[in-house]
């Protein structure tokens, strides 16, 4: 197994958010100073240099494929179906499949981009408070729907920036959402507990003390797993449909990096020098060692592939790895980076690793082998 450098490109700050376009056709960048580079993946061409936000960026999200799309990007087909999200006018579309990228910002709003055409189409003005988190609902949910988090409270948007709901603040700033992937619900972190939203009727389904504070949320691909990283620090995991609650604290700090695997058996977490990989089948991994994926310095950052097994990791001292955890001799490649991860991201298709720096360079790697 290698990693080998595929394309290299330079922002001009800190690489805030990254992420690819769901067809796989771009690769969108953020500075944390604002502007939005969209990336070729070929060869790294940038295609168009978004403004995004005045003072700064903080967050990107693309819109998701829609069912039938997807389908044909499993089968290799080209993408030119037109989506028309409800709410939008006839001016502002046609958009095709890939091409709707939503940004927030410092100036406390959500800005919608046609990528393809490199165009500002619309933008949802939320406020003063910092717009930090956005998600898209999975594909199988209808109409399209983004949600934005920017300080206690969370909106609801189409994709013309019109605002559907306006919910109730949280008691504390909210400091992380995820989108269950069966779409039926969306969970919302704050200190002091996480809230399930359902995604239709936007009332509460349930309510989850925590008397800490939550750096990170994800779910399992197979919606039964909740899981959060926390300051306390400990990862705490819910099963929401049997109100089942675990927990495995001992770690060196705050744990901010969390990932599943495709499978969702296996839960990454970082929070110290290792990357501990946790079983979650049957019962979950409460009583279970983890397996130990050690770095010389603090994991920064944690990504599985979308439909593989392999798990890249990253620490503060440039190394990026690559891991099977289910081997006995997990380590599969190692490469060494001029600076710390602050993001990685593989491609839909997962042949490419794609890497921000926290010296706003972003590097592009194949994995061959």
């Amino acid at each position: 197994m290698q990693l080998t450098k595929h394309w290299a490109a330079v922002l001009e700050d800190y690489v805030i958010d990254l992420a690819w376009s769901p067809d796989g056709s771009c690769l969108a960048a953020a500075a944390a100073s604002g502007p939005v580079a969209l990336f070729a993946p070929a060869d790294g061409a940038r295609r168009h240099e978004l403004p995004g936000h005045e003072n700064g960026t903080n967050c990107l999200a693309w819109a998701p494929l829609a069912p039938g799309e997807r389908d044909q990007q499993s089968e290799g087909r080209s993408q030119v179906t037109e989506i028309k999200p409800s709410g939008l006018t006839s001016d502002l579309w046609p958009l095709t499949s890939g091409s709707l990228l939503a940004t927030g910002g410092q100036d406390g709003a959500v800005k919608f981009w046609d990528a393809a055409a490199g165009q500002h189409v619309a933008t949802a003005n939320l406020g003063s408070a910092w717009v930090e988190h956005l998600g898209w609902r999975s594909a199988g949910g209808t109409p399209a729907l983004l949600l934005a988090a920017a300080g206690k409270n969370l909106f609801a948007l189409r994709p013309d920036g019109s605002v559907v709901h306006t919910f109730k603040p949280t008691p504390k700033t909210i400091s992380a959402l995820a989108w269950q992937p069966a779409g039926g619900c969306v969970a919302v972190a704050y200190f002091g507990g996480v809230c399930l939203w359902d995604a239709d009727d936007f009332i509460v389904q349930k309510e989850f003390p925590y008397a800490n504070g939550i750096h990170a949320l994800v779910w399992s691909p197979n919606s039964r797993w909740l899981v959060s990283g926390n300051q306390d620090p400990s990862v705490h995991l819910w099963i929401p449909a049997e109100d089942v609650e675990l927990q495995m604290s001992g770690y060196e700090g705050k744990v901010k990096e969390l990932a599943y695997d495709h499978t969702s058996r296996w839960l990454a977490t970082g929070g110290g020098k290792d990357c501990c990989v946790w079983d979650c089948s049957g019962a979950g991994p409460e009583g279970r060692e983890p397996a130990m994926l050690p770095h010389d310095a603090k994991v920064c950052a944690v990504a599985f592939q979308h439909t593989h097994g392999l798990l890249a990791t990253a620490s503060q001292d440039g190394v990026v790895q690559l891991w099977s955890p289910e081997r006995a001799q997990p380590l599969r490649a190692t490469v060494k980076m001029p600076s710390a991860a602050t993001k990685l991201a593989w491609s839909p298709d997962d042949r490419l690793l794609a890497i921000g720096s926290a010296k706003g360079a972003v590097y592009v790697l194949k994995c061959e082998g």
